[in-house]
């Protein structure tokens, strides 16, 4: 498969390097020397410095013979441009990002016709990122599966925890519970994806991943040490696009929303626009404005400023008063990897969000979905096992999937099953795996 990145911000350099691991003929082009030097000296791919948006750049990379061009610069008008052309120019398919999510959601346009296959908005992504975290309180990372028949939950264990000090193999016989699953493990001061065996044992700081059907989460609050809260009260910290747009999702689904937005005009026209939100025109890093607007009241606390170390402060400040959920947006990815220490439940970048959603346009195999989890730096993959498969009518325990690869459901007929070793898939069933990027290709293999 021949890719062109345009861009190589984040967004581009986290995709490089997800599709480096395959072996596929990649090419980024920017006009940023620096950018692309630093991937030289990270990934296997071949670098253009030059305007995109000039034909014999697109060329250059072999645009005629490209099976996906992603353009994913900083600036939307760039991306749509590039697109458009690259497709005029050969390009099998293209995606771009675009940060205004109303041209992706009015329908005023066909983008199709006019040569964007695919399109996404990070703000949008990160604000549905945001509600989905609203709706599962005691877990600081939640992503569904068969809407929602099936999760994949994200949660720190904490010194008082019962589980905490156990291997997994105690757990099992102290609760007696075989439906669900220890998925994957991120442990403070590794970057590697633990993918654990019966005699893990957990220890305080984990980030674990649970993989668990829907009707029984709730049997994880016991393992967890923690007792389940309502989130109703929400407060948000800055009127940006993704304050915006989370204010308004939340409050098409009952919660009540305040949201603090330091520049008057912006504030005054959300309020126009949001009449059910509460909007209050100030400086959300005053403590006394918090104080005076009853945070300690509010359930959780959400700030997605411009500004990352605003956002990690201000969440810092509600964490101290007595605000049980707090999440802060962060431009700089590198804090995603101290989110488990810093005392924030949960960080998140929309840069890996739109890396992570493009991802899975390039995936082969009979792939139904595929999430990014940015915190183990793995996916999750849902395949549909075929006649053809590998995997069909065979054990688990029979299927040689990579080392770093975990199967954590099976769905059939719409009923989830969490397999064991001589469980048999059959045509038709739908398996969630967990894998680290280098064995994606390995576990695709079996499912073509």
């Amino acid at each position: 498969m021949n890719i062109v990145i345009v861009g190589a911000g984040d967004v581009g350099f986290h995709l490089a390097k997800l599709l480096s691991f395959e072996s596929k003929n990649i090419y980024v082009i920017d006009l940023n020397e620096d950018k692309l030097d630093y991937i030289n000296n990270h990934i296997d791919v071949i670098t253009i410095k030059g305007d995109a948006t000039l034909p014999g750049v697109l060329q250059q990379a072999g645009i005629d013979e490209a099976d996906l061009l992603l353009t994913v610069t900083e600036s939307q008008n760039t991306n749509f441009t590039i697109a458009v052309i690259g497709k005029r120019l050969g390009a099998k398919k293209t995606f771009a990002r675009l940060n205004n999510p109303e041209l992706v959601h009015s329908g005023a346009v066909d983008l199709q016709e006019i040569g964007l296959d695919f399109v996404i908005s990070p703000e949008e992504l990160a604000s549905d990122e945001i509600v989905s975290l609203m709706e599962m309180s005691i877990f600081n990372e939640s992503i569904a599966f068969e809407g929602g028949k099936f999760l994949i939950l994200g949660a720190k264990i904490e010194a008082q925890a019962p589980v905490t000090g156990m291997s997994l193999s105690e757990i099992r016989k102290r609760f007696n519970r075989h439906d669900f699953l220890v998925a994957a493990i991120k442990r403070v001061g590794s970057d590697k994806v633990i993918i654990p065996r019966g005699d893990t044992v957990l220890q305080v700081n984990d980030q674990v991943y649970f993989s668990v059907p829907s009707e029984n989460f709730k049997y994880l609050y016991e393992i967890l040490g923690k007792e389940a809260y309502e989130i109703r009260d929400v407060m948000i910290l800055g009127g940006s696009t993704i304050g915006e747009k989370t204010a308004e999702k939340l409050v098409e689904k009952g919660f009540r929303v305040k949201l603090i937005e330091i520049d008057k005009k912006t504030a005054y026209e959300i309020s126009e626009r949001l009449p059910q939100v509460l909007v209050i025109h100030g400086d959300g890093r005053d403590v006394e404005l918090l104080e005076e607007e009853h945070i300690e009241q509010m359930d959780a606390f959400v700030a997605v400023t411009g500004n990352s170390e605003t956002n990690i402060l201000s969440c810092l400040v509600a964490k101290n008063k007595g605000v049980a959920k707090t999440v802060a947006l962060v431009e700089n990815i590198d804090y995603i990897q101290i989110s488990q220490t810093i005392g924030i439940d949960t960080l998140i970048n929309k840069k890996l969000l739109a890396a992570g959603s493009i991802f899975a346009h390039v995936r082969e195999g009979d792939i139904v979905a595929v999430a990014n989890i940015f915190k183990l730096d793995a996916e999750l993959l849902e395949f549909r096992v075929n006649d053809k498969s590998k995997v069909v009518d065979r054990r688990i325990r029979e299927i040689k999937f990579p080392r770093h690869s975990v199967v954590t459901g099976v769905i059939r007929s719409d009923k989830v099953f969490m397999p064991v070793g001589d469980f048999v898939l059959k045509s038709g069933d739908k398996i969630i795996i967990l894998a680290v990027p280098e064995v994606i290709h390995e576990v695709e293999e079996l499912f073509k």
